[in-house]
């Protein structure tokens, strides 16, 4: 090799090399719309054209998840809705069923949700919810508390482990739901709490406890080892990132999703950054992002595209950047984790497209 190609190759390999180092390794405000990103717990009522606009401008794809709550429209609405929103933007929308578990000691109550729960997975969903009816609203005659570790509900986990299907569990309730309202952390849960008093478990005693919840959902993964398990809302143990990070070491097998909980860990955030930090980094393969957005009565396509807009911003702004924040949830000022970009490409896609592999069927943009 001559002396002058060897000068040419080795300022060619110093080049890259520093274009390599110079490589960012996190993301900006401004790589938000072009950075893949899947919301794994949205739920999605009615032709929503302004909301899907945004979402693709955005750069995100939707889990829409079907639950049996009384202010969302019945479940075979719910069904027939995520349905076409799914064939209308099969890139786009995934969705995931449930079943209701009221009745459920009648004859007959297991066949039907058997045979519902199969023909909705042949018409593609992707997972199945259990909400917090079971533990917190569902009694049986003899007035006990349905819990989800009841064994009535073997047959039903053992048709998802065998299959492979996602289990969406949301059991209990943050743990402010078993404090005095004064006493709540956050401004959003006492409104919530003041405007559903039925789920204020300070006020219903004749509920399970708060740990009582918790400990009948991991009985249930005790049993069911094998399940696919994402235990939404930071697995109801929002408060405390140390707890969550315990839950995910004791099921390596289980996920937690973010929705409706991001605000407590920026709390946390606010007292101690670095155990939030190190929280994402440690499990960044066991956490999907998710926001449980959701349209409300009366609310329009364009205002929950907006609002829809400003939640995910708000959300990559503290997960992506450094710079000093605040929330309307609490006083106290936090800053951004400014996570690592591969860090936030698993908890934003990564992940999900694992647990979901048929969700999307067209993940290029």
């Amino acid at each position: 090799m001559s002396l002058s190609r060897a000068v040419v190759l080795a300022s060619s390999c110093l080049m890259a090399s520093v274009a390599v180092a110079a490589e960012p390794t996190t993301y900006s405000e401004s790589d938000f719309s072009r950075v893949e990103k899947i919301d794994t717990h949205v739920h999605l009522h009615g032709s929503l054209p302004e909301f899907m606009k945004r979402a693709q401008a955005d750069g995100f794809r939707m889990l829409t998840i079907n639950v049996n709550y009384s202010t969302f429209p019945p479940l075979p609405q719910q069904r027939s809705d995520a349905l076409a929103l799914q064939r209308q933007y099969p890139d786009r929308v995934a969705f995931a069923t449930t079943f209701d578990a009221g009745n459920s000691k009648q004859p007959g109550w297991l066949a039907r949700v058997e045979s519902q729960l199969k023909e909705d997975l042949a018409q593609g969903a992707v997972g199945v919810k259990v909400w917090k009816d079971i533990g917190m609203q569902q009694r049986d005659p003899d007035g006990r508390a349905v819990m989800l570790d009841d064994v009535r509900f073997t047959p039903i986990f053992r048709l998802l482990e065998e299959r492979g299907v996602v289990v969406l569990g949301h059991q209990g309730e943050p743990r402010n739901a078993w404090l005095p309202l004064e006493q709540m952390t956050t401004r959003g849960d006492r409104q919530y709490f003041t405007e559903h008093a039925e789920y204020h478990m300070f006020a219903n005693a004749q509920w399970p406890s708060y740990e009582e919840q918790l400990a009948a959902r991991d009985r249930l993964l005790a049993r069911h080892p094998k399940v696919k398990f994402v235990a939404l809302h930071l697995a109801s143990l929002e408060w405390s990132a140390d707890r969550i990070g315990e839950f995910l070491d004791r099921y390596p097998h289980a996920s937690v999703d973010l929705a409706a909980r991001l605000v407590h860990l920026k709390l946390q955030t606010s007292a101690d950054r670095e155990r939030v930090r190190q929280f994402f980094i440690r499990h960044q393969d066991q956490i999907v992002y998710a926001t449980d957005l959701t349209r409300l009565p009366g609310q329009s396509d364009a205002a929950f595209a907006d609002e829809a807009h400003a939640v995910w911003l708000e959300d990559w702004r503290f997960l992506s950047g450094g710079a000093e924040l605040h929330s309307d949830e609490f006083d106290a000022p936090f800053q951004g984790l400014a996570l690592p970009r591969v860090v936030l490409d698993k908890i934003y896609s990564t992940n999900a497209r694992r647990l979901f592999p048929s969700g999307w069927h067209d993940l290029s943009r």
